[in-house]
């Protein structure tokens, strides 16, 4: 009892220190209950995307409670905390607005719905997968660079969310999970036009056809959301005349993370049957063919 109002009595004597012990021991419970959440929920709930959602919930409604704490600690009372945010306010000085501006941004990010973790975005010139969005950065998987066409470079980016104020973002997967992608054929002077556009029209079709399928429904969303035409989402086939060849360009609709692989299987198709057309169909090259030697007279005198 008597060590009881030893401490009693130097709280009493000391109210500054009481204060700074109270406000230190409610931020560690707070940021254990945190932790603790955190930890629950990632051990109980199997859906990826549910889990990474509460967490963030968790961890966003903790860290608001322990500002409304300290800053009911310093400015003495909770009815001060409108005074308390205007001095606050006051007190920020230059050097920290591209640290508001990220918490801006992770708001307008989170309310607006610009893009979530899962998403490829092209943001800053720089391409990737959202792979984490906190109060500050965006972390994304890179794309692209020395990597060709739409593989993972290895690299993880962290980006600043001011960056949603300072530029456009690309979203490859918000309301419409696809892109149009082509190529060019060469096809030689001299083959069977219509055969090859047969072979390259049907296998595109029969390649494609799940994504024609799946895209005409997420484009009718599309249409009906925001103001703008219908689309042709069926493989297209366009025919020019060049001087070395005809250059069949083939335009077609496909998942924005199967491009490279989709490319791969049409030209993979495509090539085995105009082999398979006994040389009607032959692809042209940059190669210089000699047609005929001119006759030359040499006259010796």
């Amino acid at each position: 009892m008597e060590i009881i109002e030893n401490i009693q009595q130097w709280l009493n004597e000391h109210p500054i220190s009481y204060n700074i012990i109270k406000y230190v021991l409610w931020a560690v419970f707070i940021l254990i209950t945190i932790a603790f959440l955190r930890r629950f929920l990632r051990r109980n709930l199997p859906d990826i995307g549910i889990r990474y959602k509460s967490q963030k919930g968790v961890e966003f409604i903790g860290y608001i409670l322990l500002l409304i704490v300290t800053i009911s600690f310093f400015s003495g009372s909770i009815k001060d905390f409108a005074l308390a945010i205007g001095l606050l306010t006051e007190g920020i000085t230059i050097t920290l607005q591209e640290l508001i501006l990220s918490v801006a941004g992770s708001f307008y990010i989170f309310f607006v719905g610009v893009y979530k973790p899962g998403d490829r975005i092209e943001i800053n010139n720089i391409k990737g997968d959202v792979i984490d969005i906190d109060s500050i950065y965006t972390t994304m998987m890179e794309i692209g660079e020395w990597v060709s066409s739409d593989n993972y470079s290895g690299r993880i980016v962290k980006l600043s969310n001011a960056f949603v104020f300072k530029g456009p973002v690309y979203n490859y997967s918000k309301d419409f999970p696809f892109v149009w992608d082509e190529f060019n054929l060469p096809i030689r002077y001299g083959s069977d036009v219509e055969l090859a556009k047969t072979i390259i029209v049907q296998i595109a079709s029969e390649t494609l056809s799940d994504y024609v399928t799946e895209s005409m429904e997420q484009w009718n969303q599309v249409v009906n959301k925001y103001y703008i035409e219908n689309a042709e989402v069926a493989p297209t086939l366009a025919i020019t005349m060049t001087d070395n060849w005809i250059q069949f360009n083939l335009r077609y609709i496909v998942d924005y993370k199967k491009r490279r692989l989709t490319k791969h299987i049409l030209n993979e198709r495509i090539g085995k049957e105009i082999e398979n057309t006994n040389r009607k169909v032959q692809l042209a090259s940059a190669t210089f063919e000699i047609v005929q030697i001119p006759n030359i007279n040499i006259k010796k005198e």
